[in-house]
């Protein structure tokens, strides 16, 4: 696998939907070579992301009749074959990371968001950001913003640093704009990189794709097209948008944005068509020798963007491809052959659930809740590679159908104490509400009567009043 890693060569790795079995396959760009193949992965769409060029992150959705498991898995990619598990309160579709890879985004079926901070692993953030399923997350390209793409068409913005604010876990993020202009499931997010950096790109199920400056939310320019659009992905000069479609067609369109200031404005130039594919457009990726694109056909080609033909096909018998990432070879190598860099990342179990603020960095306490007896008496420093590869074979060894359903039943679990627990609270919290008004009551109709020095002073001086204005004391008779 190694020998022919030179630098500047490029991997392309896919996934499936389909199965946990079919893996990732990582292949050779320019030769078409077999790389490596990871077991264990079914992610769905938008939801595998490099980080840093040093891990793999995937999102996993397990359709075995259970609606409520879901894991992201984590995988270094110089010793692929063990991945990092984390079991979120609920299912993750799409996944987004930082730049720098400090922070790690995902979004649920129900329409929560989630932030997480990757080195420690401490869940910072949940919200409702939307009312359906979130399809697609994005940070801006100085991760000072994070779009979100629904279900429902809508997209929302949001402000990372009201995200980092982590002193009142219940507090709502900003939320900067939105836009309902999609009547249709957002199906893909760009982020121009030039001195344009606020474009942003949306593209829908309802044949259109949207050019936004997303710092103001004003809408740009609207692309349509005659089918569903599935997928999108800008060339590395950022002049053309390649938008692939539900009919497995690619269209191919001069992104000119220009001084544009008309918000109705369409674009009405007959784009470039490549058709190959005979099912639909999952997935479309640039690398060094062209545009990628994947298809439910279960085939990739490599298209040359200058003379529009194929260059290479690539066949994934094992099931359609639903996610695809270009990475360098050499970040499979592993560190003992290659330099060693200063900022190596550091990666540790995601939270389940919010950790208090003062919790011992780097570290984490599996709840007792939903732990075995074994595993209650684990305490893990995630920072300590002998005992992070401890914890990686013990959660290997768990990975059977049993182990999964049984850990879908303890979230459930998980979520009816979580909801108990919170109906208690609301319930003291009424109660000290209540006393609180009684005694706030009862000061403001009977100042005088509170028990203190003062006032039984005052009381004794009311008793004592007639001896003191002269009255005599009456005589007992002897």
């Amino acid at each position: 696998m190694q020998r022919d890693m030179g630098k500047g060569r490029d991997a392309l790795v896919v996934c499936s939907d389909k199965s946990l079995g079919i893996g990732i396959t990582i292949w050779d760009v320019d030769t078409g070579d077999h790389l490596l193949h990871i077991p264990t992965c079914a992610s769905p769409s938008h939801g595998l992301l490099c980080l840093r060029k040093q891990f793999l992150v995937a999102s996993q959705i397990h359709r075995q009749g259970s609606v409520g498991g879901g894991a992201i898995f984590i995988w270094a990619l110089n010793k692929p074959q063990l991945p990092l598990r984390s079991y979120p309160v609920e299912a993750i579709v799409p996944l987004s990371c930082t730049k720098d890879g400090i922070y790690l985004a995902g979004g649920a079926l129900s329409g929560n968001a989630y932030l997480w901070e990757i080195a420690s692993g401490r869940l910072l953030k949940t919200w409702h950001a939307h009312d359906k399923s979130l399809n697609c997350l994005l940070f801006s390209n100085d991760d000072s913003l994070l779009i979100s793409g629904s279900n429902d068409g809508m997209i929302c913005v949001w402000s990372v640093i009201s995200l980092l604010d982590t002193g009142d876990s219940g507090s709502l993020p900003s939320l900067l704009h939105y836009s309902s202009e999609h009547r249709s499931s957002v199906t893909g997010l760009l982020n121009t990189s030039g001195s344009s950096s606020s474009v942003l790109v949306s593209s829908s199920l309802d044949g259109t794709c949207k050019v936004w400056d997303f710092v103001s939310g004003r809408l740009i320019q609207t692309q349509v097209y005659p089918v569903a659009i599935t997928a999108i992905v800008l060339d590395p000069g950022e002049q053309l948008l390649f938008c692939g479609s539900v009919d497995g067609r690619i269209f191919v369109n001069r992104l000119d944005i220009g001084l544009l200031e008309d918000p109705f404005f369409v674009a009405q130039a007959q784009p470039v068509v490549l058709k190959e594919h005979n099912g639909a457009i999952t997935a479309l990726a640039f690398s060094e020798s062209g545009l990628i694109s994947a298809s439910e056909d279960c085939t990739i080609c490599m298209w040359d963007v200058v003379n529009w033909v194929i260059i290479r096909k690539f066949s994934h018998r094992k099931g359609a491809v639903t996610n695809m990432t270009v990475i360098p070879q050499s970040s499979l190598l592993s560190v003992s052959n290659r330099q060693r860099v200063s900022n190596q990342l550091h990666v540790s179990m995601l939270d389940k659930y919010p950790q208090p603020i003062n919790s011992s960095k780097g570290k984490i306490t599996l709840p007792s809740s939903c732990c075995s007896l074994k595993e209650k008496q684990i305490y893990l420093d995630f920072r300590s590679t002998d005992s992070l590869n401890q914890h990686i074979s013990d959660f290997q060894k768990d990975g059977t159908p049993a182990a999964m359903q049984m850990k879908v039943e303890t979230c459930i679990e998980n979520r009816i104490w979580a909801s108990r627990m919170t109906k208690h609270v609301m319930e003291m919290n009424k109660h000290l509400q209540s006393r609180l008004l009684d005694l706030m009551q009862c000061r403001l109709l009977w100042p005088t009567e509170i028990d203190t020095p003062s006032s039984r002073k005052r009381k004794m001086l009311k008793i004592e009043s007639p001896l003191l204005q002269g009255e005599e004391e009456p005589q007992s008779s002897t």
